[in-house]
């Protein structure tokens, strides 16, 4: 049977997912048979899997292990849809919505046997599972239901690496106080903890450190500088709060007038905001997510990203008149599975997706688009041939991404098809069901330059960030700054 790793954390945000992703690449580098593992995900970030729905996280670090992904890597998948309820989604195949006490009450033994049997079928296949947390494994009143953390330490006799953000403050309290809490029965597993996004001289903290160790009996094995590898992220934590604005891409070196800003509405149930992290990498661009009430005198181009609730997040675009000042912007637009049904003419059967009872749902009103609800769930990872035509005109060649969605979206009046059978577009407005476009070289140099054309900008001659494949560089992070040895992996 497999040696599994829980990369637990003290919080949400710590870096958990970059570790578990850099010691799946790692150890694959070195020829061991490595496959990463989350019994339950909370994430409006998913991926397509032959078998159904995975969290994103899973998705790249099976990539990053070079195995296949599966849904055996994320067997449980909750994703909200607000007012305290989620989709639940069981080896990849959704159950049904439920609020949390109905899911805890109805199907947590269905989960965790789930779950359990997910790893067991990686144990049996694989010679290392790294195993991945959620959240804070010191939760002490989820501890009788904490899927990914207590209950995966337990079933898969886990070793637990305790991560750590010393970004926030507070990184020995936080350490210390998590292993206070952690349940009797696994605090023995805990066989290391990782101090992560450190800045500055390393010796100030080796007093810490040690005072850390003699107190706990636990070594701290790495502290890990602060680097983004450049993975997609998971937790909408990374975002704003609705209501707030936000702008990533800014730290390239551009100057601002020789930059241009896409604008991204901060949508409540937003999902798969992945899609605009490509963007937010190419020189001299700026994603400002920014509320749905705000003015786009700043922006030079919009992206409407996906939703989990595509009905109520578009109510609230109109009811914040967003509608009206995206009818008279006159930059390139984008919308994206949810933000392209939006963007059509009206949502039809809008009740079994929204939270009310209308039948009807006028949308933005920017493509001779109609999309139709229905209970039925497309899940697939696609590769199409893509026609540069508006936002993307100048694009060409095969692009590859998925789709998750729910609903039908057909033509009103003739438009353009940036591909076979999915997408409209008019001279300056597109949208597609296709998650990852951006993620292609052709797409996202069209729809980049063609937003520079607009604002009137020189576009930037190369990329001047930092390269480089981002499973190597986070890969690189454990070879530079762990140390595996008491982690039960110095062998491999």
């Amino acid at each position: 049977m497999a040696h599994t790793l829980l990369v637990a954390g003290t919080a949400s945000h710590v870096g958990k997912s970059t570790v578990a992703a850099g010691l799946c690449r790692y150890l694959a580098d070195r020829g061991v048979s490595v496959t990463p593992f989350k019994a339950q995900n909370m994430s409006n970030n998913a991926r397509a899997t032959p078998g159904g729905e995975v969290g994103v996280s899973q998705y790249v670090q099976a990539r990053a292990a070079g195995v296949a992904p599966s849904t055996d890597h994320n067997p449980v998948l909750l994703k909200p849809r607000g007012d305290g309820e989620s989709q639940l989604i069981l080896d990849g195949e959704a159950v049904g919505h439920f609020e949390a006490r109905g899911y805890y009450d109805e199907h947590w033994e269905d989960a965790l046997d789930t779950a359990r049997a997910a790893h067991d079928r990686l144990a049996r296949s694989h010679d290392v599972i790294v195993a991945e947390g959620a959240g804070s494994i010191a939760e002490i009143n989820l501890h009788d239901r904490d899927l990914a953390n207590v209950e995966t330490a337990r079933f898969a006799d886990a070793d637990i690496l305790l991560v750590a953000d010393i970004e926030r403050g507070g990184v020995f309290a936080s350490l210390v106080g998590t292993l206070e809490l952690v349940p009797d029965d696994i605090r023995d597993q805990v066989a290391g903890a990782v101090i992560t996004k450190f800045r500055g001289d390393r010796s100030l903290l080796d007093p810490g450190i040690d005072e850390f160790e003699d107190r706990t009996g636990v070594p701290v094995v790495a502290v890990i500088p602060y680097d983004d590898p450049g993975l997609p992220e998971e937790d909408s934590v990374a975002l704003p709060p609705v209501g707030e604005r936000s702008v990533v891409g800014a730290d390239d070196g551009v100057p601002d007038d020789g930059s241009v800003t896409v604008a991204v509405p901060r949508l409540p149930r937003i999902s798969n905001f992945t899609d605009l992290q490509p963007l937010a990498r190419e020189p001299g661009v700026r994603v400002a997510y920014v509320p749905p009430e705000a003015a786009l005198d700043d922006a030079d181009a919009v992206v409407l990203p996906g939703s989990k609730n595509t009905v109520d997040d578009l109510l609230t675009l109109t009811d914040a008149g967003f509608d009206g000042r995206l009818q008279s912007f006159d930059g390139p637009v984008v919308g994206l599975c949810g933000g392209y049904q939006m963007l059509g003419e009206e949502i039809t059967n809008a009740a079994i997706e929204g939270t009310g009872d209308a039948d009807r749902v006028e949308g933005l009103g920017l493509l001779p688009v109609t999309t139709e609800f229905s209970e039925s769930k497309t899940v697939e990872h696609v590769r199409r041939d893509l026609r540069g035509v508006g936002p993307l005109s100048g694009a060409s060649g095969t692009v590859e991404g998925y789709e998750i969605h729910m609903g039908d979206s057909t033509l009103t009046d003739e438009a353009a098809r940036p591909f076979d059978g999915d997408g409209a577009a008019t001279d300056s407005v597109l949208g597609t069901y296709l998650h990852d476009l951006f993620v292609n070289e052709s797409a996202r140099g069209a729809f980049v330059r063609n937003a520079f054309e607009s604002a009137g900008v020189n576009s930037p001659a190369a990329n001047e960030r930092e390269s480089g494949d981002p499973y190597e560089r986070a890969a690189g992070l454990v070879a530079d700054h762990v140390d595996l040895g008491p982690l039960g992996l110095a062998d491999w």
